[in-house]
């Protein structure tokens, strides 16, 4: 009696959707850099006074 070869579709299927995860994953760190915001622009010190209104 001879074995079918089954696993090799199942291989075929892991790698295909290993290859999708990995592009998805791609997409969405491209994504995520073209819609980063450098840190100087962050951590500028922006005088905010407003809190002081009360305090006069």
């Amino acid at each position: 009696m001879t074995a079918r070869r089954k696993p090799d579709r199942e291989d075929r299927g892991a790698q295909i959707q290993a290859a999708e995860h990995e592009a998805a994953k791609q997409r969405i760190l491209a994504q995520a850099e073209a819609e980063r915001i450098p840190a100087e622009e962050t951590t500028r010190a922006v005088p905010d006074r407003r809190w002081r209104r009360g305090q006069r």
